[in-house]
C-alpha cells in the first residue's frame, strides 16, 4: 500500500512540474511531431513504443509509460523529464528551432508509416503525419533537387501481398510562385517551361493499402530550378535572373475506385509488382515503352 500510494504521489508530482501554469496556448505542429518522431527512432531505448502527442496547456508532450519518460514542449523550449534526467524538475535541452536545424543537418527526419523511405528525401525539407494526414513543407527555403517536376516525395510502402484495391489521388495546386525569370514567349512557342507545376494532376495506385483510402498530403515547398532552366536564357522572350525558384503549395486527396484504367489519371502504378503506365492521349501505355516507342 506506501509502494502504491508513493507511486501516486509521485505521478501527481511529475504532472505537477510538468504542467506548471503558463499563459501560452499549447498546439501541436509538424515541426513538433517531426522532433518527437526523430527521438523515437533515434533512442529507442529512452523514447520506446510509439506514443500519440498530447496537449495539456502550455504543454505539448508524449509519454513513455516502460520508462517513466515525459518529453515536453513549452514555448518552443524543449524539455525532458524522468528516467536518467530525475524526477525533481524537468530538465531543459534546446529550443525546438535549434533541434530541428541540427536533425535536418543530419539528414534526419521524423517517422512518417504513409511513406516508404523519408531518408533519401532531400536535405531540409521536413516530412511529417498526424492521424490520415501528411504534411511536407521546405519551412521557407528554396531546396536544389535534381528532378524538380517529380514532387511525390512521398511514395506509399508497398504491401507484402496484393490488396486488390485501388486508389486514385488527385493532386490540387492552390497557389504557384515564381522568382528569377520572366516569360514573354510567342504565339508559336511549343510549350510553357513552368506548365507542369501548375497543373492540377492525379495518379491511380494498384494494390494500395486501406489507410492510403482517407490519406491526405499538403505541401508547402520551393524549389530552386535555376539549373534547369538557365538553357532557356538565350531564347527570346525569356528573362533568366538566377536564382530562378518556384514556390507551390498543394493538397491531395484520395479516393477508392473500382478500376484504375478507368480513370482519366496521368499516371498508374501498381506498388506491388512494380509496374506503372502512363496516360498517352487516353489510353494507357507501360512506362517502360515511353520514350522508345513514342
Amino acid at each position: 500500500m506506501k509502494q502504491s500510494i508513493k507511486s501516486i504521489i509521485s505521478t501527481a508530482c511529475l504532472l505537477g512540474l510538468l504542467f506548471s501554469f503558463n499563459p501560452a496556448t499549447a498546439a501541436t505542429t509538424p515541426q513538433i511531431e517531426t522532433l518527437f518522431n526523430w527521438a523515437e527512432n533515434t533512442f529507442p531505448d529512452l523514447f520506446p513504443d510509439h506514443q500519440i502527442t498530447q496537449t495539456v496547456d502550455p504543454w505539448v508532450f508524449r509519454h513513455y509509460p516502460a520508462t517513466g519518460i515525459y518529453a515536453g514542449i513549452r514555448n518552443d523550449e524543449v524539455y525532458v523529464l524522468g528516467g536518467p534526467w530525475g524526477t525533481e524538475n524537468p530538465t531543459f535541452i534546446d529550443t525546438l528551432p535549434s533541434l530541428l536545424a541540427q536533425i535536418q543537418g543530419s539528414g534526419g527526419n521524423g517517422s512518417v508509416p504513409a511513406c516508404s523511405d523519408t531518408a533519401t528525401i532531400p536535405e531540409g525539407m521536413v516530412i511529417t503525419q498526424s492521424g490520415n494526414v501528411v504534411n511536407i513543407t521546405t519551412n521557407g527555403q528554396c531546396l536544389v533537387v535534381s528532378n524538380p517536376e517529380n514532387t511525390n516525395f512521398c511514395e506509399p510502402p508497398a504491401p507484402s501481398q496484393p490488396t486488390g484495391i485501388s486508389i486514385l489521388s488527385t493532386n490540387t495546386v492552390s497557389s504557384f510562385q515564381t522568382t528569377g525569370i520572366t516569360l514573354n514567349l510567342p504565339s508559336n512557342f511549343p510549350f510553357n517551361p513552368l506548365d507542369s507545376f501548375t497543373q492540377n494532376t492525379s495518379t491511380c495506385i494498384i494494390n494500395a493499402q486501406e489507410a492510403l483510402t482517407s490519406q491526405v498530403v499538403n505541401s508547402n515547398i520551393c524549389l530552386d530550378i535555376t539549373e534547369q532552366l538557365s538553357q532557356l536564357s538565350g531564347i527570346p522572350g525569356v528573362t533568366i535572373t538566377p536564382p530562378v525558384t518556384i514556390t507551390t503549395v498543394t493538397s491531395s486527396t484520395n479516393q477508392r475506385v473500382a478500376d484504375c484504367f478507368a480513370t482519366s489519371a496521368a499516371f498508374i502504378t501498381d506498388i506491388f509488382s512494380g509496374e506503372s503506365w502512363v496516360n498517352v492521349n487516353g489510353s494507357f501505355v507501360p512506362a517502360s515503352n515511353v520514350g522508345s516507342d513514342f
